[in-house]
């Protein structure tokens, strides 16, 4: 009976660290590159699409790109840009810290101690599920024709997503990590910041994520409602001039700050924070 041979193939040549390192960049710069013409062409078809709208549907109903672009440079040129937006900026980011000092204590206790856990648990269920209209109005309601509306209304739709992403934060904390850290006698405040802290940071930016896109929309509604400065405000104004150019323009300048926020601010912020993960390494 014969024995079978098993022929082993010859080992390639050894690669350096070098020259695996130079491959990797390569291999991140084919794919950096491969997300950017997947971005640039879905661009493409959305305004394609406008286009199109633009010029099958009746005349005045939807100005096409080059007249919303042309309308966009005129509201930059003419300094309204800078004065409304930062209004409407320093109501959201008031709104949002008020949310974030009442929601991440809540967050915390909900995460760590089952007592209050029940306490909050169907208080931030039922005001997570309030439609972020509702806010809108009620906010209108109390302070009537103001700068606390906006503040109020972001503050309330966005609160109960910090408490959420922070109790499952806590919740997701490795409790052999605790453990260890008492049998080496480490104190809760040194736990919280080396233990707690690093596990709720992805948490905390999720919330941020999630609730900022909601809370730049309410505060432009509210200033829709009753604001006296801002995009909303703006919208309002163009709105009632039947001027639907400008509506658009200023709707497209709220997303393009809304995209730079995500993008060159949170996006990049996260990625600094949270470099010491193995998968934002290997992603770079």
């Amino acid at each position: 009976m014969s024995i079978p041979v098993i022929e082993v193939p010859e080992a390639g040549p050894a690669v350096t660290w070098q020259e695996g390192e130079a491959q990797a960049r390569r291999a991140s710069a084919r794919h950096k590159r491969k997300r950017l013409a997947f971005l640039v062409a879905g661009w493409a078809v959305i305004f394609a699409v406008w286009q199109v709208a633009a010029y099958y549907l009746p005349f005045g109903t939807l100005p096409n790109p080059l007249e919303v672009g042309a309308e966009m440079w005129e509201i930059i040129a003419s300094g309204a840009l800078v004065s409304d937006f930062l209004a409407s900026v320093i109501k959201t980011f008031a709104g949002f810290g008020a949310a974030v000092l009442v929601g991440a204590p809540v967050g915390y206790l909900m995460g760590r101690y089952n007592y209050w856990r029940s306490f909050f648990r169907d208080g931030v269920t039922v005001a997570g599920t309030i439609p972020a209209l509702t806010y809108a109005v009620l906010s209108l309601i109390i302070f009537g024709l103001s700068n606390l509306g906006p503040v109020l209304a972001v503050a309330l739709v966005s609160a109960p997503y910090v408490a959420i992403n922070v109790a499952e934060g806590v919740r997701g904390v490795d409790q052999s990590l605790v453990k260890m850290s008492h049998a080496f006698g480490r104190s809760q405040q040194q736990i919280r910041r080396d233990v707690f802290i690093p596990t709720l940071v992805p948490y905390i930016f999720a919330a941020i994520r999630m609730s900022f896109a909601v809370a730049w929309k309410v505060e432009a509604l509210t200033e829709v409602f009753g604001g006296t400065n801002g995009v909303g405000f703006q919208i309002r104004n163009e709105y009632q001039l039947f001027d639907i150019t400008a509506v658009i323009a200023w709707m497209a300048l709220f997303i393009v700050f809304m995209l730079i926020i995500e993008r060159l601010v949170l996006r990049k912020l996260e990625n600094r924070l949270l470099a010491w993960r193995p998968e934002e390494r290997a992603a770079k």
